[in-house]
């Protein structure tokens, strides 16, 4: 009788999160004796980082549900560590997040991982999830886990030409390249946004011809415009 050779750890982690409609998305090992150069704190003694997100809106199902009872502030990030903390605790490892202090460098770890780099609206674009996709948590484990190698990818803002995002602003808030969020902000603020970005989404973000299978769902888009045009917290 063959026996179904065992799953890995990173693979086990991957199909308890896919229970949420999450998925990890690689990982990174550290040596834990250079916090400065890996974005470590000072005593923390990770050897592997495992990080957790999503693909379009796989997620938007399940946040739904808990969004009905949640009455608390920022419903997203209460629904990731409703998630994230069980398989923390199942696989003996730590929950750590891009939304709570301190401030782990996943951006660094992200780009390490995958190979990404950021587009013109500052969003890391992903060469088949294009803008659409996220990082809700990271796991951190005190030993070496197995994780699949990083595959290296084209940067898909360099092979695109026209560059549509540029110029599909309606207040030009992306100038060189750059990403100005306080002109962006104020035209979402102001009362005629409802016909515009605020009901279907970044109008220069839909413009991106990349992962536009993966384009979120209109109520998922409508929630992370609804925190964009908020003000900053005082």
């Amino acid at each position: 009788m063959n026996v179904p050779e065992a799953h890995t750890l990173y693979e086990q982690i991957d199909h308890a999160l896919r229970r949420h409609g999450l998925m990890a998305r690689g990982g990174i090992h550290l040596d834990a004796g250079q916090t400065q150069d890996n974005g470590l704190p000072d005593g923390c003694t990770f050897r592997t980082v495992v990080l957790a997100g999503h693909a379009g809106s796989s997620f938007w199902p399940q946040f739904r549900q808990f969004r009905i009872n949640h009455t608390g502030d920022d419903p997203l990030d209460a629904w990731s560590r409703s998630i994230a903390a069980p398989i923390a605790r199942e696989f003996a490892c730590t929950a750590i997040y891009p939304f709570k202090k301190p401030w782990w460098p996943f951006q660094r770890w992200i780009m390490a991982s995958e190979g990404l780099k950021a587009s013109p609206l500052g969003i890391l674009i992903h060469p088949e999830f294009g803008l659409w996709h996220g990082y809700r948590a990271a796991f951190g484990f005190d030993h070496h886990v197995d994780i699949p190698a990083g595959r290296p990818t084209d940067h898909a803002c360099d092979a695109c030409v026209v560059k549509p995002c540029l110029q599909a602003c309606p207040v030009n808030a992306l100038k060189n390249e750059n990403f100005d969020l306080t002109t962006c902000r104020t035209y979402l603020s102001a009362p005629a946004h409802d016909a515009n970005c605020m009901r279907t989404g970044c109008i220069a973000r839909n413009a991106c011809p990349v992962g536009r299978a993966y384009q979120y769902d209109v109520e998922h888009l409508q929630f992370h415009m609804d925190a964009l045009a908020l003000p900053e917290p005082g």
